[in-house]
Formats: C-alpha cells, structure tokens, sequence
C-alpha cells in the first residue's frame, strides 16, 4: 500500500483509499460501537462514546479530504485532533480498546514527516504505555502497544518513501525543463553562428560578383563568384538541418579555410596560419566558433583591410585594423563566452590602443 495507492501522491485521496479506508473502518470499528453498547456504561456514555467512535471513522476517512488545501500547521492540527478524539474514546471506553489508536497513527505517520510523527505517534504510544504499565494492564496489552509501533513505522516509511517518489517526480520534470530550455539556447546560439557567417559570406560574393559584372563584365569571374554562392547556400541549408538535428560539428581548420575564402573575397588581407597542430585537440571545436564569430564581425562591421590569426595550444587571437568592430555584449560574443565557459576558458574582445579591434580566447592550462 503506497502513498501514490492510497491517493497521498498528489495530495488528493484518490479511489484506492476509499476503498481501502472504508474496509478498515467497516472492519473493526462497528464492532467496537457494538461492544461500547454492551459494556456497563450509563446510558448517555454509551451514547457519547458510539458518537466518538462514529466520528473518529468519519474524520479517518475525511481527513484526506481536508488536507488537500490546508497548510502545513493546518495538517497537524488535524492529524493532533484525530489523535485526541481517538485517545479521548478509548479513556472513555476503557484500555481494551487501545488497538482503535491505529487508525490515527497510521495516519499522522503517513501525513506528517518523519519529525513529526516521532513527537506525535510516539508520544502517544509512550504515554499509553506508562499507563498499562501503572494499571498493570501491561501484560495483556503487549501486542496492542506492538501492533501500535509497528504499524506507525512500517505507514511511516512508506509516507516517507511517497514523499520521495514526489520530490524525484518534481526533480525529474525540473531537469526535463532545463534540458529544453537548454537545446533551444544550443539551437539558436549555432543558426545564430553558422548564419551570422554564412549568410555574410553570401552577401559579400554576390556584391562582387555584382561589382565585377558592373565594371569589367567578365562573366567568367562573376560566374565563379555564384557557383560559390551557390555551393555556400547549400551549405548552409545542411549545417541548419544538422544543427537543429544536434550533429553539427566546427572544425578549425575548415574554419580558417572558409573565412580565407570569405576575406579574400571582401578584399580584406588574411594573415592566417597554415595548420592548427598546435592547437590543443579538444579546442578546436569551441575555437573554431570563435573564428567565424570574429571573421563575420569583421566583414560586416569593420571595414578593416587586414585581419590576422594567431593560435596557441590553448589560445586562440584574431585582430584587424578597421574601426573598432562590435561592443563586447553582443549577441554573438555572449555566446562565444558560454561555449568557452564549458571548457574553462574565456573571450576577451575590444579596440586596440593603436586600432582595430581584437578578439581572444584562452583557456587556463591544466596541471600536469
């Protein structure tokens, strides 16, 4: 019998614990209203006490129902009245009907946390107990004081086992959030990437193709411009299926080829190296984002006639000598930052003192 069973899982008493409160109820506590009838009580005990213990079946049943929207103080200040009533009938009715106290201290152990039921179940239990040992009644009441401990606990690890289960449930919905809102920040900071630089690389060819049409009109230049405008359209339309896909990878050296091609093509002098051996393996991915982020901001931005590329084993710097490029809080930088945060490392980007401007990324090297 689970919390999640007996309707406890979502703080409403489901169908579960109808049917399993009313057969505990039905089960024993008319019995003992009959035997409260034939006991040598005056009239008006026999009728306060039929009352009690009717009212005690009820409020076991009912509470559920109330401590769907009560507080925290209002669920024990219910489960504590149970308590009483039930403790208030079995003084009334004598010590042989301490076993009705299980219907209350199951309850509290089910409801209340773990704290809570040891002060309230166990001093109930521990009270009763001082008394049948006073009374002498001890001996003969044994196993209803057993019966009133085990059950309390057993019910009480399994309200703490459902309040778990809940607290996993809500855990795993908040971590299924984050992921969702993590892939879409992943999506749109790659087409953010990938068609900042595309579509640049695009705009810029097809104005020299214009230009060259305009000028000189030789087609076979202009054609070579749209072939590749062409190729990096198609290009750009599989890098968008397979970023949104999550199986797009950056890699370095396909960057430093393709921003090449893209300064060439603006007139702007690429300075950049031959390889990246030297770059450390599990960098080159974050570094080649940094790459085309800079190289876009320089054709879009800049108006430089030079850019240069230097890197380093855990180091990456580009420069230009135009205006000043981009503010540091842009779209792009901000997401260069979180790509090098995952690995330890940081962007820097701002004007020179002498112009130009400057982009770097470095990551702390590990002890060896």
């Amino acid at each position: 019998m689970s919390g999640q069973e007996i309707g406890m899982g979502s703080g409403r008493p489901g169908r579960g614990w109808w049917v399993i409160g009313v057969f505990f109820v039905l089960a024993f506590l008319p019995t003992v209203g009959y035997q409260v009838t034939r006991d040598n009580h005056p009239t008006w005990v026999k009728v306060v006490l039929v009352a009690g213990v009717v009212c005690y079946g009820l409020g076991y049943l009912v509470l559920p129902v109330l401590l769907d929207k009560a507080s925290d103080r209002g669920r024990v200040a219910l489960c504590t009245g149970l308590l009483v009533l039930g403790i208030a009938v079995v003084f009334g009715a004598g010590l042989d009907y301490t076993a009705i106290l299980v219907y209350a201290t199951a309850l509290v152990a089910i409801i209340l946390p773990i704290p809570l039921v040891l002060a309230l179940d166990g001093g109930v239990i521990l009270v009763f107990g001082v008394i049948l040992t006073i009374t002498g009644h001890l001996g003969d009441d044994w196993g209803t004081l057993v019966t009133l401990v085990s059950v309390s606990m057993s019910v009480g690890f399994i309200g703490q086992l459902a309040r778990t289960v809940r607290a996993l449930r809500a855990a795993k919905d908040e971590i299924a959030t984050l992921a969702a809102a993590d892939e879409r920040a992943r999506v749109a900071r790659d087409l953010h990437d990938l068609l900042g630089h595309s579509l640049t690389t695009i705009t810029v060819k097809a104005g020299l193709a214009r230009r060259v049409l305009e000028s000189s009109g030789d087609l076979d230049r202009a054609l070579v411009e749209v072939r590749e405008v062409e190729d990096l359209s198609r290009q750009a339309m599989q890098d968008v299926r397979a970023t949104v896909s999550g199986y797009r990878e950056v890699a370095l050296s396909v960057e430093l080829v393709g921003a090449r091609a893209a300064l060439r093509a603006a007139n702007v002098t690429a300075e950049f190296p031959h390889a990246v051996d030297t770059v450390r393996p599990d960098l080159r991915t974050p570094f080649g984002y940094v790459l085309r982020e800079a190289v876009t901001n320089v054709l879009r931005h800049s108006g430089a006639t030079r850019c240069e590329v230097r890197l380093g084993e855990t180091w990456l710097e580009i420069t230009d000598n135009g205006r000043g490029g981009v503010p540091g809080s842009g779209n792009g930088l901000s997401g260069l930052r979180e790509r090098l945060a995952e690995v330890g490392g940081t962007v820097d980007a701002g004007p020179m003192p002498d112009g130009g401007f400057r982009v770097s990324a470095s990551v702390a090297c590990l002890p060896s």
